[in-house]
């Protein structure tokens, strides 16, 4: 199986739409049809239904998508380890949960990119679950998460510990006074902890994955977050944002995870060294 039926299916399966596929791979309809129906016909299976406008993964479509993903993956990190680039760079193949990306991860990629100036980064994001199982498999080298598995052969590392603060638009309010609150998914660790000091369903209005979302929605629709500090240090200092007195406080630990024994694994500590709190 050629690995470009892989990546205009995974873009297909995306786009889910034959024309802006082949826009976005620099290709004809033809040859995003001709791609789709010799994958069909390898595998044996219908990956899309046809019947609608609008095309639509089948269930054996649906199943595909995971596995095309790392195989690309997995090839793309094949042509690197082999050393199929046409200079001495080092890749790095990192993965992390979406909301750490915002938190921290931000930053971290421009330390590397200014202090290790011989890798070439490769960033993906995933759940919890996954980015152990991309691990374990070796198609990412380093993952960033809450809560660190407790598994052999695995290191983890404590790489921050950011404050969460109680913000809100509104000026000069209490606990007491909270409206339009939203829940960021931080983790179980700290979610039922912020649940227990505001057991009062009714001023939480709405659960948010990221804070950046969360963030966006409270500047737009006014309200309340736990949030990051650095997320919102320029909207208090411009007063679009302000800390709620008596507020209690929270922190949000963040690990990494990669494996004891890789050919990378003094790559991956140098990189980690970036990091205030490991090197501290």
């Amino acid at each position: 199986m050629k690995i470009e039926l892989l990546t205009t299916f995974l873009e297909v399966s995306q786009t889910l739409h034959v024309r802006v596929a082949a826009e976005n791979l620099y290709l004809t309809q033809a040859a995003i049809s001709s791609r789709i129906k010799q994958l069909e016909e390898e595998l044996g299976v219908l990956l899309f239904d046809r019947t609608q406008k609008r095309l639509k993964l089948t269930a054996e479509g649906h199943r595909l998508v995971k596995h095309a993903n790392e195989m690309v993956m997995m090839w793309q990190k094949l042509k690197h380890d082999v050393g199929v680039t046409q200079d001495s760079s080092q890749q790095l193949f990192v993965g992390s949960m979406m909301s750490i990306w915002d938190i921290v991860l931000q930053d971290w990629l421009q330390k590397i990119h200014r202090n290790l100036d011989d890798v070439h980064l490769h960033t993906h994001t995933y759940s919890p679950l996954e980015l152990r199982k991309q691990i374990i498999s070796r198609l990412i080298d380093i993952a960033f998460l809450f809560e660190p598995p407790f598994m052999e052969d695995i290191v983890s590392e404590k790489v921050a510990s950011v404050p969460l603060q109680l913000v809100s638009t509104e000026k000069d309010i209490t606990t007491n006074e909270l409206e339009n609150m939203i829940m960021v998914d931080y983790g179980e660790a700290v979610n039922s902890q912020i649940m227990r000091n505001y057991s009062d369903v009714n001023i939480i209005s709405h659960n948010m994955s990221q804070p950046r979302i969360a963030l966006n929605f409270i500047l737009e629709a006014s309200g309340c977050a736990y949030l990051p500090k650095q997320m919102c240090f320029e909207h208090l200092r411009k007063g679009k944002l302000h800390i709620v007195d008596g507020a209690p406080e929270f922190k949000r630990d963040i690990y990494a995870i990669y494996l004891a024994k890789s050919h990378k694994t003094q790559l991956v500590q140098d990189a980690l060294t970036l990091f205030p709190y490991v090197r501290g």
